[in-house]
């Protein structure tokens, strides 16, 4: 069985069929999905779609392309969707300096609030962090009982053995399947197996062959199947490391 760490299935993309695939997934292979929030709103939509399915788990946070929404207020109203038994993380949340159309300090302030509130109720994080290497990894030390993973992994090796020292866990898109994906290959064989773990992101970052089409869970199969090719492992072992990997990084039995 393999489980998609991160999954967005609450998105408009799935809006025709939603329903038809999720039911679809189990038979695909898919035993766990955690679909975590962007906004508030996408938080709520998250647990509603993890009340309905026994495999689906949610994480409720503000992506820092909506770290303008995070204030004292909606702390307050994530403090409270934590208490749902099947929200298993804060995110997903941290800095994106790609487009700033939030300003850095903007973002950085929602990201350390977010953090804290992590810190304060024991969960792991789901971090997204692109262009921002040097202030993601200072924030993340300014938290040192908060661990997590740093999702789409875009950053160096030497990067994510300083994560992993720290007990961090790494997540692999379908990059891993892009013919240009020299970086993350890199750290794919480079770190150590049990801090690994998969993931769609869906509707993004569709592995090859269906690279620039709507992604979906039932594709995690192919990041398995690169990451098994990478370190000679067989895709059964792939599957039931990541799966396994998996579910110690969000506590689940």
């Amino acid at each position: 069985m393999l489980f998609d760490t991160h999954a967005h299935m609450d998105d408009e993309a799935f809006d025709l069929d939603r329903e038809e695939l999720l039911a679809s997934l189990p038979g695909q292979g898919i035993g766990l999905l955690m679909n975590p929030g962007c906004s508030y709103e996408s938080s709520r939509n998250a647990i509603k779609l993890a009340e309905k399915y026994d495999y689906i788990y949610a994480a409720v946070g503000s992506h820092p392309d909506v770290a303008d929404e995070v204030d004292e207020e909606l702390i307050a109203k994530y403090r409270e969707l934590c208490k749902h038994e099947k929200v298993k993380a804060i995110g997903e949340i941290g800095l994106d300096y790609h487009y700033e159309d939030i300003p850095r300090d903007i973002q950085k302030r929602a990201f350390r609030m977010q953090m804290a509130l992590a810190a304060e109720l024991d969960l792991p994080v789901i971090v997204h962090e692109r262009e921002a290497h040097e202030d993601g990894l200072k924030i993340v030390d300014e938290f040192p009982t908060v661990k997590g993973v740093f999702h789409c992994y875009s950053g160096s090796l030497e990067m994510a053995k300083e994560l992993i020292k720290r007990g961090w866990y790494i997540g692999f898109t379908g990059v891993l399947t892009f013919k240009n994906a020299r970086k993350a290959l890199e750290v794919a064989a480079g770190i150590p197996l049990e801090r690994i773990v998969i993931e769609t992101d869906c509707p993004y970052m569709a592995p090859v062959p269906y690279r620039g089409k709507r992604n979906d869970p039932g594709k995690v199969c192919h990041m398995a199947a690169k990451l098994a090719e990478l370190r000679g492992i067989s895709p059964e072992e792939a599957r039931r490391i990541t799966m396994e990997n998996g579910k110690r990084l969000y506590r689940m039995d």
